[in-house]
């Protein structure tokens, strides 16, 4: 029943994780067809709510005993909390107008030893031997998966900005996931976060395509730090049943559901290390579906960085000394 349980696990964070490896390349097609970020976020997480509330509601009505509901406090904690997952798709998606999605999710993969530091300083301990090599295999990595030794290689510098504060946010994410009101049923807990991030998303909307563009202060400042894409004029609703209904299912549905029901069996090391599938699973799908191109040494910076997680999550070994009778 335990291998079962562990296999079921392994599935879903696996399944999941891949599922939410694609979202990069749909953003970047939706690009492609005009959509700017604050219509591709906006719909992402309108649509999220809508169905992460009809989900709530079926499970309210069908569950067989009460379901825990948040207090007030947890309710804020929660919806502040949830302003880092707004701001993770955000950057996220500004990032990949700027910079290939292989190079975008590699950046974002810097949440691997930005958690470490958080770590450090939330207990006020030094990692150990193996979280720091782990740090620096990742860093390896990097440069190799970014190409950052190919001294033709022109990067830009917003997007490599842009990607790193996404990876800022996303760790802070997981953080505050894995502390907060871990009582309550996951559909309530995600509609609450997902209300703190659509307050990001919102003020991005307005702020990217109604009012403040208009004034030439704010204007200049925005272009300086984003693409030229986002253009003053009414929101395009189409996105709603094109690509925003892939980007709420692909990054605001399923993967949670899955994640939550997948890492209570498989484990978080064991999950954290299959959960780093979506690495690959991006890259692959950029070079089939975008034709971006990523040669041998990109490869094997990924293959490093993946190394590295798994070599951070392994669990630890006990010594057993066998005495001399």
């Amino acid at each position: 029943m335990q291998k079962k349980n562990i296999l079921k696990g392994v599935l879903f964070v696996g399944i999941g994780a891949s599922i939410y490896g694609m979202l990069a390349t749909f953003v970047k097609l939706a690009y492609h067809e005009g959509y700017t970020t604050s219509e591709v976020t906006t719909s992402q997480f309108v649509l999220g709510l809508v169905g992460l509330l009809i989900l709530n509601f079926v499970q309210t009505i069908t569950s067989k005993k009460a379901l825990p509901s948040p207090t007030s406090k947890e309710i804020r904690n929660l919806m502040l909390a949830g302003t880092s997952l707004g701001c993770t798709s955000l950057f996220y998606y500004i990032a990949v107008q700027y910079i290939n999605v292989s190079i975008a999710i590699v950046l974002l993969m810097q949440s691997v030893w930005f958690s470490v530091v958080v770590e450090s300083v939330v207990s006020k301990k030094w990692p150990n031997t193996r979280k720091i090599i782990s740090v620096v295999i990742v860093l390896l990595g990097t440069v190799l998966a970014t190409n950052l030794i190919n001294e033709s290689l022109d990067l830009n510098w917003k997007g490599i900005l842009w990607g790193l504060m996404a990876a800022a946010s996303y760790t802070l994410t997981m953080f505050t996931s894995n502390t907060l009101a871990t009582h309550l049923p996951v559909f309530r807990k995600s509609i609450i976060m997902l209300c703190g991030g659509s307050v990001i998303v919102f003020g991005f909307l307005f702020f990217a395509q109604i009012g403040p563009l208009h004034v030439e202060g704010l204007k200049s400042f925005y272009l300086n730090f984003t693409e030229n894409t986002e253009h003053i004029h009414s929101f395009n609703y189409s996105i709603l049943w094109t690509y925003g209904l892939i980007l709420s299912l692909f990054g605001t549905i399923i993967p949670p559901i899955l994640f939550n029901i997948g890492f209570p069996n498989a484990g978080l090391g064991l999950g954290s290390i299959v959960s780093s599938l979506e690495l690959p699973v991006s890259v692959t799908m950029a070079f089939i579906l975008l034709g971006e191109k990523v040669i041998f040494i990109q490869w094997i910076g990924i293959a490093l960085i993946l190394f590295a997680i798994v070599l951070m999550n392994l669990p630890k070994k006990e010594i057993v000394i066998n005495k001399i009778p």
